[in-house]
C-alpha cells in the first residue's frame, strides 16, 4: 500500500507537526506532500528530504521564508499535486492540506486541527488586528481573498471521506463549517519525556508564538499589574517587541529556548499559565505531565485538558480581571503534583497511535468492501 502524508506546511514546530510526526511513525515510508518545508524542521523530525515535495510556491520571489504571502494561490498549490499513484491519503490539515484532489480509487482520511481560522471563527478579529476593517484597496483585496477561501473550503471538504478532530470543540467546528461528522482522537503528546516535579519555584510560566490570538499580552499585561508575582515568558514571534513593551519590572523573556530548558522551566513552574482558545493546546498538557498546575481559559481544547479546582484554574473571559481572578484562586488551592500528572496520561503518544492506526484499519476495511 502506497500512503502519502499531506502536511500544510513545515516551518515550526507546534502542536500541528507533532501530530504529524505522530503520523510518520505509523507510516515511516510515507511521501510527504507540503507547501514549504525549511530543513531546520526536517532536521528536528528527522525526516528525509528524498520523501519531501514541496508546492511552486517555494519557487516564488521568497516563497520559502515567505509564503504565508501567497495565501491567495495557498489552493492552487495544494491542488497542484499529483497524488494519483497512492491508495492511502493522510492529511494532517488546519488551512488547505485537506483540499488535496483524490480519485474514487483512494481513501483520504484528514486529521483536522481546525478549519481555517482566519477565515471562519477569527475573520473579523483577523481584520482588526491587521487594521482592514475599513473599505481600502487593501482590505477589499484581503475581505475578497478570504471570501473565495472559505467558499473552496466547504467545497475542499467533500473531497475528505473521513475527518478525525483533535478535540471536541473541533469536532463541532467541523461539524458546523462543513455539516461533517468525525472522529475525536487527542493530538500525541510525549508523556514520557516529561517527569514529575514536586519540588516547584516561585515563578509563573507561560510560553508561546508572539502572535495576536494566542493573547500573551493579556497575560504580560495582567502579571504587569500584580507586581509581587514572577512571570518568566519563552517564546518569540512578529508581536515580540509590541507585547515585550506592556512588561513591568516583574515579567522576564527568555525568547527561543530549546527543549531541554523549556521542560525545566515547565516542570518547576508554581503554574502555567495559558489565555489563548485554543483547538486543543499540547503545551498544558505537558506542563500537567510535569504536576505543573495550569491556569487556562475555560473555552476550547484546554477545556478538556484542565480540571478546574484539580488540575488547574479555569477563566471565562479573555480580560485582566479574569485572570487575576483565577490567580488569587489558583494561590488558594493546594494541588496534588501526583493527581495533575495521572490526569493526562490518557494523551500519551502510545494512545494516539493505537487510536490511530485501528481508526485506519477500520476504515480501510470498511473501504475495501465497498469497491469490490
Amino acid at each position: 500500500m502506497k500512503v502519502a502524508v499531506v502536511q500544510d506546511w513545515l516551518t515550526e514546530i507546534g502542536g500541528a507537526e507533532k501530530v504529524f510526526s505522530g503520523i510518520l511513525e505509523l507510516f515511516p515510508e510515507a511521501d510527504i506532500y507540503t507547501l514549504a518545508a525549511h530543513e531546520r524542521v526536517l532536521t528536528d523530525l528527522k525526516i528525509d528530504r528524498n520523501r519531501v515535495y514541496e508546492s511552486f510556491i517555494v519557487k516564488l520571489p521568497f516563497g520559502r521564508k515567505k509564503y504565508r504571502n501567497y495565501l491567495p494561490l495557498f489552493s492552487k498549490a495544494i491542488e497542484s499535486f499529483d497524488l494519483s499513484d497512492y491508495d492511502l491519503i493522510l492529511s494532517s490539515s488546519s488551512s488547505v492540506a485537506k483540499g488535496i484532489l483524490k480519485q474514487s480509487n483512494q481513501l483520504h482520511i484528514c486529521y483536522c486541527h481546525s478549519p481555517v481560522r482566519y477565515a471562519w471563527d477569527l475573520y473579523h478579529q483577523y481584520l482588526k488586528e491587521a487594521s482592514l476593517q475599513g473599505f481600502g484597496p487593501k482590505a477589499l483585496f484581503v475581505r475578497h481573498v478570504l471570501h473565495k477561501l472559505r467558499i473552496w473550503d466547504v467545497i475542499s471538504a467533500n473531497r475528505v471521506d473521513h475527518f478525525i478532530a483533535n478535540s471536541k470543540y473541533i469536532k463541532r467546528r467541523i461539524n458546523n463549517v462543513y455539516r461533517k461528522d468525525s472522529t475525536v482522537i487527542y493530538p500525541p503528546v510525549d508523556i514520557e519525556k516529561f517527569r514529575l516535579e514536586e519540588e516547584k519555584s516561585d515563578y509563573y510560566f507561560t510560553a508561546s508564538r508572539m502572535v495576536p490570538y494566542k493573547k500573551i499580552d493579556l497575560i504580560v499585561k495582567t502579571f504587569s499589574e500584580l507586581p509581587d508575582k514572577k512571570l518568566k515568558v519563552a517564546g518569540v514571534g512578529p508581536d515580540f517587541e509590541k507585547i515585550k513593551k506592556l512588561a513591568g519590572s516583574n515579567v522576564e523573556f527568555l525568547g527561543f529556548v530549546s527543549d531541554e530548558e523549556m521542560q525545566i522551566l515547565i516542570s518547576q513552574a508554581k503554574a502555567f499559565v495559558f489565555a489563548a482558545n485554543e483547538d486543543f493546546g499540547i503545551i498544558p498538557v505537558e506542563a500537567q505531565a510535569c504536576g505543573t498546575p495550569v491556569i487556562a481559559l475555560g473555552k476550547g481544547g484546554t477545556k478538556e485538558t484542565v480540571i478546574d479546582g484539580i488540575t488547574g484554574v479555569h477563566f471565562e473571559s479573555q480580560t485582566e480581571e479574569a485572570l487575576k481572578e483565577a490567580i488569587h484562586k489558583f494561590e488558594a488551592i493546594k494541588f496534588d503534583f501526583q493527581k495533575i500528572r495521572e490526569s493526562v496520561e490518557k494523551f500519551s503518544k502510545t494512545r494516539f497511535i493505537n487510536e490511530l492506526k485501528q481508526f485506519i484499519s477500520v476504515k480501510l476495511h470498511d473501504f475495501h468492501e465497498e469497491i469490490k
